[in-house]
């Protein structure tokens, strides 16, 4: 059983449920943004919720971080298709591990293209898991509809090739596990660079000072006070 709601409206207060499974939850943070919400079930920290972010203008729609898992994947394409009249152009995983490109082979089969930071693609290619199709250097603009939402990688934290996504437009930035939720452990620090952490979130701030809502890799969203949160984290 799954729950759908309207979600369509232009002034929508923020984090409202629209679909709801028993795999993946969606929630609407403004009006052309929807965050997805997947399991992954880990041997450390046990089920863990994973964010990305779906991004729709005009018929076309651009996800950032596939769900956990394959059946996500398909609810997610689905809902996307139905629910918000929309095409999936492109799917930008933000780092390479599994709660960001676990499903990546869902979105191929379908015909939709995949993006990747470049160290991205070479750690994906290292761990063997599937590999991202396209890559990009530092920053990316690209094209959702008649507006635009930047990928861009601003320095090591969580991971070495770690990337944020932000949608100027209505100043939602999706950190991905470079933001912790308020009150959140450091988590997995597998692959993390710890000393560089607050620094690279230093230089988020500076350069989305606008941002809105900031939507971390697990857990609620929030506004800057997520940023601050993390840096205090790792100092």
């Amino acid at each position: 059983m799954f729950l759908v709601l309207g979600c369509r409206s232009a002034q929508l207060p923020k984090d409202i449920t629209v679909y709801q499974s028993k795999v993946l939850t969606i929630k609407q943070v403004s009006p052309h943004v929807y965050q997805h919400v997947s399991l992954l079930q880990t041997n450390t920290f046990g089920r863990v919720e994973c964010n990305g972010i779906v991004v729709v203008d005009e018929g076309e729609a651009i996800v950032f971080d596939t769900p956990a898992n394959d059946s996500s994947s398909v609810e997610l394409l689905a809902f996307t298709e139905t629910q918000l009249k929309a095409k999936v152009k492109v799917v930008v995983p933000t780092h390479f591990h599994a709660d960001c490109l676990g499903s990546l082979a869902v979105f191929h089969t379908k015909g939709i293209p995949s993006v990747a930071h470049n160290p991205t693609i070479q750690l994906a290619a290292a761990n063997k898991v599937t590999l991202p199709q396209q890559g990009f250097t530092d920053r990316l603009e690209l094209k959702v509809g008649r507006k635009k939402v930047v990928a861009h990688f601003l320095g090591e934290g969580h991971t070495k090739d770690n990337i944020v996504a932000y949608f100027p437009e209505e100043q939602v930035l999706f950190g991905g596990c470079l933001i912790k939720e308020m009150g959140a452990s450091k988590g997995n620090l597998e692959d993390a660079n710890v000393q560089a952490w607050p620094q690279t979130v230093t230089k988020l701030k500076q350069t989305y000072p606008k941002t809105k809502v900031l939507i971390p890799g697990h857990g609620q969203a929030g506004g800057m006070e997520l940023s601050d949160y993390t840096i205090q984290l790792f100092k």
